[in-house]
């Protein structure tokens, strides 16, 4: 009866490593097995990782029930430090939301990378999904630091790095992404430690 469960797991172990996005979920806890250890290796304290989270939903939450389908917005807040992508149809809409977000509890600072014009297209978004992916399992493979101590947004093929870092992750992080295949720019929007 063992053997019928070694065959399948043994195949899952081998096949793993050709899906890099998959072994990415995998690895950073993001599938849900490895959270607590991926939480525990986080420089964010739990509270903290917890809070960053509430920031995101509230954020959603707010701009959806202000701007409806009208927007595409992306948040994503590390160490309460919370970034915007994703494009809006005028300079207004940009400016609502950045203050729908600062307000919300415990936001420590916005970097509004909003674009003003259309929404972006699926093939777009597919190709920035395929990007992170390349530079996180990048970041694996160059072994140079913590992988979940530098967070991956792409938007327009743009990288945008967060994390609380020091100056060496973050010149390793940043070289990373630069030399990735279809990173149009890289923009760092990190805490430094010593």
């Amino acid at each position: 009866m063992q053997n019928l469960y070694r065959k399948p797991t043994l195949l899952l172990l081998l096949l793993l490593p050709f899906f890099s996005g998959c072994a990415l979920l995998v690895a950073t806890g993001v599938a849900g097995v490895g959270t607590g250890v991926a939480v525990s290796q986080d420089r964010r304290t739990g509270g903290m990782f917890v809070e960053d989270q509430g920031i995101e939903l509230k954020s959603d939450r707010r701009i959806s029930e202000k701007m409806g389908s009208n927007v595409h917005v992306n948040v994503t807040s590390f160490n309460r430090n919370v970034l915007l992508t994703g494009e809006v149809p005028s300079e207004s809409a940009k400016k609502e939301i950045e203050q729908l977000v600062r307000d919300v509890d415990h936001v420590r600072a916005v970097t509004n990378e909003i674009t003003v014009g259309p929404a972006s297209s699926f093939t777009s978004r597919s190709n920035d999904a395929l990007i992170t992916s390349k530079v996180k399992g990048r970041f694996m493979d160059g072994g140079r630091f913590q992988i979940n101590h530098v967070k991956v947004v792409t938007e327009d093929s743009v990288v945008y790095l967060l994390g609380i870092v020091t100056v060496d992750e973050a010149g390793s992080a940043v070289d990373i992404a630069r030399s990735t295949s279809g990173v149009r720019k890289v923009v760092k929007v990190f805490e430094y430690i010593n």
